[in-house]
């Protein structure tokens, strides 16, 4: 699976758990990659956003950090679009 920048969705040379510098950017929108909504433990529904719960709060999730917990995120693990989660619970129901 390829990964992609969360910001411009342009596909990124990078596999995916991958090492990330700190300094490394998005070639195309010149987003951090290594950002919390880069990371396999972002979740916005989870306590600070993160499912780690160790790590230390980090306030703008679009800037380049130094979180020790930093894992870069794996597509097929990736959170699903809003109408996806629409046609899953229509789906489920019956609509």
């Amino acid at each position: 699976m390829e990964v992609k920048c969360y910001k411009c969705h342009s596909t990124l040379d990078l596999a995916p758990e991958q090492s990330v510098a700190r300094s490394e950017e998005c070639p195309s929108c010149m987003t951090s990659i290594r950002c919390c909504h880069m990371c396999k433990f972002y979740d916005v529904h989870a306590y600070n956003e993160c499912k780690e719960p160790v790590a230390e709060r980090i306030i703008d999730k679009e800037k380049a950090n130094f979180c020790d917990h930093y894992i870069l995120m794996d597509p097929k693990n990736s959170p699903k679009k809003s109408e996806d989660l629409l046609a899953a619970a229509n789906a489920l129901f019956k609509k």
